[in-house]
């Protein structure tokens, strides 16, 4: 039988886990055992087809066994038992390093049913199942599945905690990338809370993915606007 704790622990990188606790403000110290991202991830691959029992056992102690949960359901081919498998452990996230692991490869391929999921999860009272809603709004609807409605869907999520409105910033600086035409719209208005707009400006002209003459706009948008 697999013990799941003591193979992290034996992966344990206690300098690695001092800095690591800085980044997760959100969960308690004592919980982090201080593994790496990428050994974690290739040890749910090792395990993948052994770990029924792991997944039963919520709430986990660590944050890197929360970590391993969200890998093992990303390695799930079965999307009905992939959405079962994120409705159990989505009330149990309590970051946004976990959250943002969450990344299930049968999504790519069951996008009409998936929409249906996220409208569920964007009314969800906790802070992290949201988050996910919107980033897999992000991940999968802003290229060939785009649809103008998605954004007013986000614009319309209003939250006074920090990991939502960073999300929807992040969503709306992508969504400027991709989907500039009508993304800019938001922005112009402006239809976003002044945090959020001053931090999707922010974010977008850091990227590379926004061109210099896009930049030039949003700079120009921020100082008219909201400062």
């Amino acid at each position: 039988m697999i013990n799941t704790e003591k193979d992290l622990f034996k992966m344990q990188d206690i300098e690695y886990k001092a800095f690591h606790a800085k980044l997760m403000p959100t969960v308690n110290p004592d919980t982090i055992i201080g593994v790496r991202v990428p050994l974690v991830r290739a040890y749910a691959k090792k395990i993948k087809n052994d770990a029924n029992a792991f997944l039963k056992t919520l709430p986990h102690k660590y944050y890197e066994e929360n970590n391993l949960h969200a890998f093992l359901i990303s390695e799930t081919n079965d999307y009905h038992k992939c959405i079962d498998m994120l409705n159990e452990f989505l009330p149990f996230v309590d970051n946004w390093a976990t959250c943002d692991g969450i990344r299930p490869k049968c999504f790519k391929y069951n996008k009409k049913a998936l929409l249906n999921e996220i409208k569920i999860w964007l009314n969800s009272r906790h802070i992290y199942t949201v988050r996910f809603a919107i980033e897999m709004l992000m991940v999968h609807f802003l290229d060939d599945d785009f649809d103008e409605k998605y954004l007013k869907m986000v614009s319309e999520i209003k939250s006074d905690e920090y990991y939502i409105n960073m999300m929807i910033a992040w969503y709306f600086a992508t969504a400027l990338a991709k989907q500039w035409d009508c993304a800019v719209n938001y922005i112009e208005n402006p239809l976003l809370p002044r945090w959020v707009h001053n931090k999707t400006i922010q974010k977008a002209i850091e990227s590379y993915r926004v061109s210099g003459e896009q930049k030039k706009i949003l700079k120009k948008i921020k100082k008219e606007n909201y400062r």
